[in-house]
C-alpha cells in the first residue's frame, strides 16, 4: 500500500494505492478515512487498481474553507484522478461518500463506468434532517466528542454491537481524529446538497445500491424506493447490518463490489 498527498488548491488531499490495472475508487463516509476500508483495499486489489481517498477535511487531506460542498470534494476525487491518469473508474462512495460519488458523476461523467452508493441516497436533506445537521454543528464547535461518540456507535445495528467491538473502536478513533473545522464544513456541504434523483433515473452507467436493512441513519424504504428508479441496477439488501455494512459484514460487502465492477468493466 502506497500513500500519496496530491496537490488541490491550496493544500492537499492523501489517498493510498495498491493494485494494479482498472480501476476503483473508494470514499469514505462522513468522519471516515481511507482506513474504514482496509480490508476491502486487501481484497479488491488482488484484481484491480485501489484508490482510497481522504475526502476533505477527514483523515490527513487538508480543510479548504468554512465549508466543503460536494462539488468542492468532487473536485477534490478529480484531482486525484487527473493525478494518476485515470480515465475510468468504479466509484464506491459509503454514505457522505456516495454524495461526493454522485456529484462527481454530474461534473465528471466521462469518468463513470459504473457507481455504487453503499448506505447512500440521491435524495437531499429534509427539512427535519437539516435541522439535525445544524443542532450537530453547534455541539461540535462546543465539544465534538459529545457528538461523535453517540453518532458512531448509531451507525451499527443494535444486535451487531456485541459482536464487533473492535469495528465499533476502530470506527471511533478513525472519527476522533477528524478535526472540528472538517466536521463543520462536511456537515454544512451535505445540508445543503442538491437533488441526484434525476441523475440516478438518467444514468448511462451500471449502478450498485447496497441497503443495510438495520440502518438508523437512512430508512430502508427510502432506499427500497431509490432502487426501483434505476434502470440499470445492481441490489444488495444486508437484512442484518446497519450503516456500516463494510465493517459489519465485509466478506458479503467486498465481493458483491468485486463483482460488480467486473461487469461494468466487461460491458464496456
Amino acid at each position: 500500500m502506497i500513500h500519496h498527498h496530491i496537490p488541490f488548491l491550496n493544500g492537499n488531499i492523501h489517498c493510498v494505492t495498491k493494485g494494479k490495472g482498472r480501476c476503483i475508487v473508494l470514499l469514505h463516509g462522513f468522519l471516515g478515512s481511507w482506513e474504514i476500508w482496509d480490508y476491502f483495499i486487501n481484497v479488491l486489489s488482488k484484481s484491480f487498481k485501489v484508490i482510497a481517498i481522504d475526502l476533505p477535511g477527514h483523515g490527513k487531506s487538508d480543510c479548504f474553507g468554512y465549508a466543503h460542498s460536494m462539488e468542492l470534494m468532487a473536485d477534490a476525487v478529480h484531482a486525484v484522478l487527473k493525478y494518476f491518469r485515470v480515465k475510468k473508474t468504479v466509484m464506491v462512495g459509503h454514505s457522505m461518500g456516495g454524495y461526493v460519488a454522485l456529484a462527481f458523476a454530474k461534473k465528471y461523467p466521462e469518468y463513470i463506468t459504473g457507481l455504487c452508493l453503499f448506505h447512500s441516497t440521491a435524495y437531499p436533506d429534509s427539512e427535519e434532517k437539516k435541522k439535525d445537521r445544524n443542532r450537530a454543528i453547534k455541539i461540535v464547535k462546543i465539544n465534538p466528542k459529545l457528538f461523535i461518540r453517540p453518532m458512531i456507535k448509531n451507525l451499527f445495528a443494535k444486535n451487531n454491537l456485541k459482536y464487533i467491538q473492535n469495528e465499533v473502536k476502530k470506527a471511533t478513533q478513525i472519527a476522533l481524529q477528524t478535526p472540528p473545522q472538517g466536521i463543520v464544513a462536511a456537515l454544512i456541504g451535505m445540508r445543503d446538497r442538491p437533488s441526484s434523483i434525476n441523475l440516478i433515473k438518467d444514468a448511462h452507467f451500471p449502478m450498485m445500491i447496497i441497503i443495510g436493512k438495520k440502518d438508523n441513519v437512512l430508512p430502508y424504504d427510502t432506499l427500497l424506493q431509490q432502487c426501483h428508479v434505476i434502470s440499470n441496477k445492481t441490489c444488495l439488501i444486508l437484512e442484518y447490518d446497519g450503516h456500516f455494512g463494510m465493517l459489519e459484514n465485509p466478506k458479503a460487502t467486498s465481493y458483491a463490489i468485486r463483482k460488480f465492477a467486473g461487469k461494468c468493466f466487461t460491458a464496456q
